[in-house]
């Protein structure tokens, strides 16, 4: 345990010497994405992903950067929502086990602007296997929030034992690098390779306080518009980006 505590706190140097970047992700290809590694996100009926969209306007590679876009829709005119946002992962392609996954990123503001990055377990049922919500920002915060959503925190609703959370100072309208380390026995979260959150296994017989580490876990990268936690979009302030720069993973050996 005390190995582990020692990593966790360690600077960059320190963590890389034990670990292997296996996995990066750096944009910069033309016109598009990979596609071996990335899929567009579909819509669906929660908050998170009511507004998602396949329209190019919500997409673009600038720069060696993944663009991420929440529009007004003006154009799509077979498409009854009223915003449109863009959002990858890497589900069925691409998995993640026990390392740590840092993304670099510049957010930007906009009232009712949800950006997120975050993990879902590979080939499990929700919320089999856990929610790991590395980074998710408000309208013009400054600040980020990272969360970690399971059974034991969603159904049985216990949140505190151990707290399920935490947030971190940013600036959002510069590049900031959020990382997760995965562990057996904890998850610990970074921002700008500041330690900034920690989520622990624990002795008890409460199902699933931490099913993290039976499963490996795919990345969402996705720009939000609205719902009940961030709050009502300002059409005035769209559209906005999230511009992300790269993904690198380090398995730990």
């Amino acid at each position: 345990m005390f190995a582990i505590a020692l990593l966790s706190s360690c600077a960059r140097s320190n963590y890389v010497r034990k670990s292997k970047l296996v996995w990066e992700e750096d944009f910069n290809q033309a016109g598009t994405f990979d596609k071996t590694k990335w899929s567009k996100i579909p819509r669906g009926t929660s908050d998170w992903n009511r507004h998602m969209s396949d329209f190019d306007s919500c997409y673009a590679m600038r720069h060696g950067k993944l663009i991420l876009r929440g529009i007004n829709n003006t154009s799509v005119l077979n498409d009854t929502s009223k915003y449109l946002t863009g959002g990858v992962y890497t589900k069925d392609k691409v998995s993640f086990g026990f390392g740590r996954l840092e993304i670099r990123a510049k957010l930007n503001n906009a009232t009712g602007a949800w950006p997120a990055f975050w993990l879902l377990a590979q080939g499990e049922r929700y919320p089999n296997g856990g929610e790991i919500d590395i980074m998710e920002h408000l309208n013009d915060d400054t600040i980020v929030y990272q969360t970690v959503h399971s059974y034991y925190t969603i159904t049985l609703n216990i949140k505190d034992n151990p707290k399920q959370g935490g947030t971190a100072a940013i600036d959002s309208g510069k590049f900031n690098t959020y990382a997760v380390e995965k562990y057996r026995d904890s998850l610990v979260f970074y921002v700008n390779n500041k330690r900034t959150f920690a989520y622990p296994r624990i002795e008890t017989n409460k199902k699933d306080q931490f099913p993290f580490a039976d499963v490996k876990h795919y990345l969402l990268l996705d720009m939000q518009l609205g719902g009940s936690w961030v709050g009502k979009v300002d059409p005035a302030d769209l559209p906005v980006e999230m511009e992300i720069d790269w993904v690198r993973f380090y398995e730990f050996k």
